[in-house]
Parts: C-alpha cells; structure tokens; sequence
C-alpha cells in the first residue's frame, strides 16, 4: 500500500459518465483518492455521504474527491444518482490503479479470508504525492477527518 511521501500512479479510468477521467487532470489541486469495495452497500454508501455532505468545504481548501471502486460506469451511475453525489465515481473493473495503490489485498468476514478492495484513502497534494495514507478507513467519520487534513 502506498505511503506518505510515495507518488501516486498516474492512471485515466472512466467515470459514471463513461468519461475519461486522469490523476493529472487534478494537478495542483489536493486530491483525495479513496477506494471503496461496492456501490450502494451500507459502508460505501455511508462513507460517500459523508464526502457528499463536507464537498462544498474539501472544494473551499482546494481539494477534490475521486471515488474508486471496481463497479461498472453503469453502477456508479446509478449511486451517484440516488445519493447525489457532487464528485466523480471511477471504474477500475481490472483493478489496475486498485493494484497500483496496494488498495487490493487478504479481507475476512464472518472469520473467512478472501481478496478485495480494502476500504482505504489517499490524500495527495498538488503533484501527486501521498501527504497521508489512510489504510483501513471506518466511514462513519472519514470524512470529517479528511476536511481536517486539507
């Protein structure tokens, strides 16, 4: 998993509008890359709540939120939708940039191990370096945290 001062990966994926969306579009600008494991299950659901409620503040500070998931454009397009959710939902179904932030790895539930994304956020500054890692988010009050990083 990626740490402080490690540099990002560059990567496009697409968003819910099946757009290309690039890291390199927010250069200068604090980024906040968090990875969630499912569109519209309670955690995820409470965690970009969360991020939806504090955007307009994250914008004020100069900082935007990406959401990443390995869900269809399709999926993100209808939680976006349903939560009204101001930022951009990615899809990474290949899990290349999931990868690539070591947001993927060994999970358990219910005393069973299995692999997914592990719920985690990354705060970048304006060139794409990790100022801080967070690697196993509780959603409930992620997002407060965040706004106070930024």
């Amino acid at each position: 998993m990626l740490k402080e001062g490690d540099k990002a990966p560059a990567f496009t994926l697409k968003n819910e509008e099946d757009k290309d969306i690039s890291l390199a579009d927010f250069t200068g600008k604090k980024t906040v890359v968090y990875f969630y494991p499912k569109d519209d299950t309670p955690g995820c659901t409470k965690e970009a709540c969360g991020f939806r409620d504090v955007y307009d503040q994250i914008l004020a500070k100069g900082g935007v939120v990406l959401g990443i998931s390995a869900d269809s454009v399709k999926s993100h397009a209808e939680f976006k939708s349903k939560f009204d959710l101001p930022f951009h939902l990615l899809s990474d179904p290949e899990k290349k940039v999931i990868q690539g932030f070591g947001a993927w790895g060994v999970k358990s539930m219910y005393g069973k191990e299995y692999e997914g994304i592990i719920r985690s956020t990354f705060v970048l500054d304006g060139a794409g370096t990790v100022i801080k890692a967070f690697p196993k988010v509780k959603p409930a009050d992620h997002a407060a945290e965040i706004l106070g990083l930024l």
